[in-house]
């Protein structure tokens, strides 16, 4: 399978998290591109090096006020008093709330969902390129019928204009944007992260072009918490092209991969021109924050459904996290969707 990447995704590396009242390691840390990337190469998967096509497919999904933020914010540091390595705000926009400050602090509040995005020096540098990764990684499923864009940091909390859940820019919505203007037909999105898609649920909710499908862990007592169940379908042309399936905690490959099923059969009945699969690794049993139960068994499995559907796929990396079975399960992933597609 051909891998699109992007050296710049290590330029992001945050150190530490605030999490239920302690601060801990940051959980989205540089290496987890490095070990993706090396597993990825050590299984004889093709290595390729996104090209840069400008921020014009990332204007196509995010507001210009929220890019301006995210691509000068580090360079007007000194606005704010007292910086160190990271700029964080502890003061966040509610619905209520009605004006959009000038200040720095305030202007981050606006665009910031919570704590666990922190800009530092090469954030913007890692997050375009994780956008250009995914943008490269489109153009080669429509070119080659298949490829995986290694995304890191994530994306699919991130809404048009404000970043959460340790995620900036929304591959995953870029690349299915960028599908949806090169074919002209309707996008379908998967995704199988243990976290709700929230962010890529808000950019199409009002939309019938792209269908979104998210597998997830239910999200009453779990990030994010104020998105992803079941009831949610869309809005006004986007009504029915929502679907969630949010699914007890504890859940194993069974339920999970019912759920996929299911949600496989909803994206073939929309006959859609590609797919995107928002490609959490966060299910596994062993991840440090993920609070499902799938194998590594299981996502093989998954990996054969999906591949079994025949569509022009984009692998796009979400969760995920550093253990020892991350590379592993990625590397079980991708061999066996290329095993189904190359008939072996």
């Amino acid at each position: 399978m051909r891998i699109i990447h992007d050296a710049r995704s290590a330029e992001h590396d945050p150190e530490l998290f605030f999490r239920r009242g302690s601060l801990i390691p940051h959980p989205e840390r540089a290496d987890r591109y490095r070990v993706l990337r090396d597993a990825a190469a050590a299984a004889g998967h093709r290595i390729t090096e996104a090209p840069d096509r400008g921020l014009g497919p990332i204007r196509a999904v995010h507001d210009a006020g929220y890019l301006d933020l995210l691509s000068t914010v580090w360079e007007r540091r000194t606005e704010i008093a007292g910086v160190g390595d990271e700029i964080l705000t502890g003061h966040f926009a509610r619905p209520h709330m009605h004006r959009a400050p000038t200040g720095l602090l305030g202007r981050l509040g606006l665009h910031l969902a919570d704590t666990s995005t922190p800009i530092r020096a090469g954030t913007w540098e890692a997050v375009y390129g994780s956008a250009q990764a995914a943008i490269g990684g489109a153009d080669c499923a429509l070119d080659e019928g298949h490829a995986y864009a290694l995304c890191r940091p994530p994306g699919h909390h991130a809404y048009a204009d404000s970043a959460g859940g340790f995620c900036f820019l929304n591959n995953a919505a870029i690349a299915a944007e960028r599908l949806f203007a090169a074919t002209g037909g309707r996008v379908a999105i998967l995704d199988i992260d243990v976290h709700h898609g929230n962010g890529t649920q808000g950019i199409f909710y009002a939309r019938a072009d792209v269908l979104t499908v998210s597998v997830h862990a239910d999200p009453a007592d779990y990030f994010p918490f104020f998105a992803g169940y079941a009831d949610e379908t869309g809005f006004g042309e986007g009504t029915g092209h929502n679907r969630n399936r949010p699914l007890p905690h504890g859940s194993g490959d069974g339920p999970w991969l019912d759920a996929i099923g299911e949600a496989l059969a909803e994206i073939a009945a929309a006959r859609p021109a590609a797919l995107v699969v928002a490609l959490g690794l966060n299910a596994s049993e062993d991840d440090p924050i993920g609070v499902l139960r799938v194998t590594g068994a299981g996502f093989g499995q998954a990996a054969r459904m999906i591949a079994s559907a025949g569509l022009r796929t984009l692998l796009v990396q979400e969760g995920g996290y550093l253990c020892d079975a991350l590379p592993r399960n990625l590397v079980t992933f991708l061999g066996a969707f290329d095993a189904v597609r190359n008939g072996v």
